[in-house]
């Protein structure tokens, strides 16, 4: 099996007084501290998800 593509994103907003949508984005990508950082699959799901608090992360290595 070909090992798979992955990408580093990391917290650099907080989520107080964020919609609640955005704060489960934020645990959905194992995201809940500032200056977090995570690595993660690189999938249209996980993309998408980044999309949605771009103000909140930012992609720091693929």
């Amino acid at each position: 099996m070909a090992e798979q593509k992955t990408i580093t994103v990391k917290q650099i907003g907080s989520p107080i007084r964020r919609e609640k949508s955005q704060r489960a984005t934020l645990i959905g990508l194992g995201l809940n501290k500032m200056n977090k950082e995570r690595e993660l699959i690189d999938t249209p799901e996980v993309r998408g998800m980044i999309n949605k608090v771009p103000h909140l992360v930012r992609v720091v290595g693929e």
